[in-house]
């Protein structure tokens, strides 16, 4: 069955793939016999489609019934509360986000409670005692035991190493799945305690061990502190790592506040940071709650200042370690010397721009300025210092503008004329017209929003305001021309579609295998937002087996559920101009059901001959009379529409 509808999946994929370009369309469809193709654009778009257009632009797509809620409110207004988040009531959101306790931490408590490695052989060591409470030393006895293991691997051979030394694979998994079961038996309220009972050596990779039912039935009944200790036995790291990727994709799922959602993601890969880099993962979660999400539509200096005093950023991009080269502390203790990493990056891709005006000794002397700007206790999840002892006395010179020795204040002197310098305002303006507008574009377009951003004092919002009242951004030739990034894809497939998400781990599965697992991006640069970088073969081939997969219900933690799409269509489509027609004319079950769906999923979008190409797809006989093949078909068509050209672009 799976193999049929992945067949047929990819033969109208093609179909569709190879058809006229996407465009702009009249809400008054033609008949599917007229020249879809010799259309050309609009002089305007339609109200309704200038709400799409802003659907698809400020927020990850649009819901069942957005469109007509957005017309009933008024454009206007509808953008002005998204540009003022708090005027929204968003507490919703804190349901689904319960679960996600590291979300919540602080670094020092994430560095405590996950240890790294570095921490683990710390205790081994003993310089670092084990913590006091009972759950938090299981996860510490239980990678104490790994950590060893691990080294009697390496070690290989001598007596001392053969107590230490791991069981074998098969027998390992066997002690687990012994274990689970046992812990199955016992009430759920018992079984945490019983865990912590065993020795610590039968415990390593634990939950890695089961098999798949028995893990997920184990997890199940843990309440969510619960299940960040077990998960935290094979990888207390790895633990916040995945609890702040999912937290993001519940977060731009549900969240009301959709254009803060959108600006938190393009700040954060503009000023990217990857978490896996040394310590940056007990920093990255602070990074994006703390620091880009509070100041993502308010002045690009404070945005600037905090990312450059964030630990993640002074980890990331090693300016912890910067030491000047005549500073107190050069040359001490195997101290090493200046790191240029962070001084590179700020002016090219953070303000300026790489043809900003800047020179190799700018980027030095401003390394200069920003020595000494380092964090304290960096393994227990220690903030922000200003070292003067690594700071690099004297005057410096940057871009022309002389620095006198100041301490702390001499590097935000720096940051304040890098984020009002013309080039800044011109390369941020460019880069946020990139997002919302075209993958290049209009120069008018950008100068004036640079010019905004000078007047306003760097202001975001007003930038923002600025170009969504510009004839350019409601310009047909770009409406639907961007092609959705993979999160962006999956994301508004699941508002589209109303798909409860109750565990986005396979969701980030998706996303690993197109390419863009968040905060996985191990270079500055960030991922791009273009459309060449994700319209390929490769990455439609792994768009087409992610909506085969949501569609064919096989992604654990998602409920799909194709008869939601028909409740979502009886009441938010019978009006719509599709839907009416169909109706009006009595065609065929099957034309209703294609009608509704894309009514429902892409308000009015496909032309008239991607919808032959999916009624010739769809046909079926028996899904006249049979309740099975009347959802396998709705099946088909909702991943057909998922998968065409119209949805795949925003």
């Amino acid at each position: 069955m799976i193999r049929r509808f992945c067949s047929r999946m990819l033969a109208i994929l093609l179909a569709l793939t190879i058809s006229s370009p996407v465009r702009p369309q009249s809400t008054a469809r033609k008949d599917s016999s007229s020249d879809a193709t010799s259309r050309t654009h609009p002089a305007t778009l339609s109200d309704r489609e200038r709400v799409i257009h802003a659907l698809n632009r400020l927020t990850f797509g649009p819901r069942p019934g957005d469109v007509d809620a957005v017309l009933a409110k008024g454009m206007d207004a509808w953008i002005e509360d998204q540009l003022h988040p708090e005027s929204l009531d968003d507490s919703a959101l804190n349901a689904h986000l319960g679960p996600y306790a590291t979300t919540r931490m602080n670094p020092k408590q994430l560095a405590q409670s996950f240890p790294s490695d570095t921490v683990i052989r710390q205790v081994i060591a003993g310089k670092r005692p084990m913590p006091d409470d009972p759950q938090t030393a299981l996860v510490y006895s239980v990678n104490v035991a790994r950590i060893k293991q691990q080294e009697a691997v390496k070690m290989n051979a001598g007596a001392a190493a053969d107590a230490a030394k791991p069981a074998s694979p098969a027998a390992a998994e066997v002690q687990a799945r012994a274990i689970a079961d046992t812990l199955l038996g016992l009430p759920k309220n018992q079984r945490l305690a019983a865990l912590e009972s065993e020795p610590p050596d039968q415990l390593v990779n634990f939950p890695n061990l089961l098999r798949g039912d028995q893990r997920d039935r184990l997890l199940a009944d843990f309440s969510p502190p619960e299940r960040e200790i077990v998960r935290a036995l094979a990888n207390p790291a790895g633990v916040v790592a995945s609890e702040l990727q999912q937290a993001k994709l519940i977060r731009e799922i549900y969240s009301e506040r959709q254009l803060l959602e959108v600006m938190t993601d393009f700040w954060f890969n503009h000023f990217n940071v990857f978490q896996y880099k040394n310590q940056c993962v007990y920093y990255t979660t602070a990074y994006e709650r703390d620091t880009i999400r509070p100041h993502a539509l308010g002045k690009f200096y404070d945005l600037l200042v905090a990312t450059a005093q964030s630990p993640a950023m002074l980890m990331y991009l090693d300016n912890w370690l910067s030491i000047g080269p005549h500073s107190q502390a050069a040359g001490k203790n195997g101290q090493s010397g200046l790191n240029e990493n962070y001084g590179r990056e700020v002016m090219e891709l953070h303000t300026l721009g790489v043809n900003g005006g800047y020179t190799q000794s700018d980027v030095t002397e401003l390394a200069r300025v920003l020595t000494g700007w380092t964090i304290s206790q960096p393994d227990d999840g220690g903030q922000f210092q200003f070292d003067p002892r690594r700071h690099d006395p004297g005057t410096k010179s940057v871009m022309g503008e002389k620095f006198f020795e100041a301490d702390v204040d001499e590097g935000l002197q720096a940051l304040k004329m890098l984020a009002h310098h013309p080039s800044t305002a011109h390369f941020i303006s460019e880069s946020i017209a990139t997002r919302f507008v075209s993958d290049d574009p209009p120069a008018e377009l950008v100068d004036r929003m640079a010019t905004r951003f000078l007047s306003s004092d760097g202001d975001i919002r007003e930038v923002l305001r600025t170009m969504f009242h510009s004839p350019e951004f409601w310009s047909p030739k770009v409406y639907r021309a961007k092609m959705k990034t993979p999160l962006e894809l999956v994301v508004s497939t699941l508002r589209a579609t109303g798909t409860n998400v109750v565990s986005p781990d396979a969701l980030l599965q998706n996303l690993t295998t197109m390419g863009m697992p968040p905060y996985g991006m191990a270079v500055p640069t960030g991922y791009s937002v273009k459309s060449g970088t994700w319209d390929n073969e490769g990455a439609l081939l792994a768009r087409i087996n992610f909506s085969t997969a949501l569609t064919q219900g096989n992604l654990p933690g998602v409920q799909f559920d194709p008869g939601a799409i028909v409740t979502l269509g009886i009441i938010t489509s019978l009006d719509q101009p599709r839907t009416k027609a169909v109706l009006a004319e009595k065609h065929t079950g099957l034309d209703f059901a294609i009608a509704m769906t894309e009514d429902t999923i892409l308000p009015g979008e496909l032309l008239p001959k991607d919808e032959a190409i999916i009624r010739k797809q769809t046909q079926d006989p028996d899904a006249e009379r049979n309740t099975s093949a009347l959802a396998n078909r709705l099946r088909l068509i909702i991943a057909f529409i998922l998968a065409s050209p119209e949805f795949q672009h925003r």
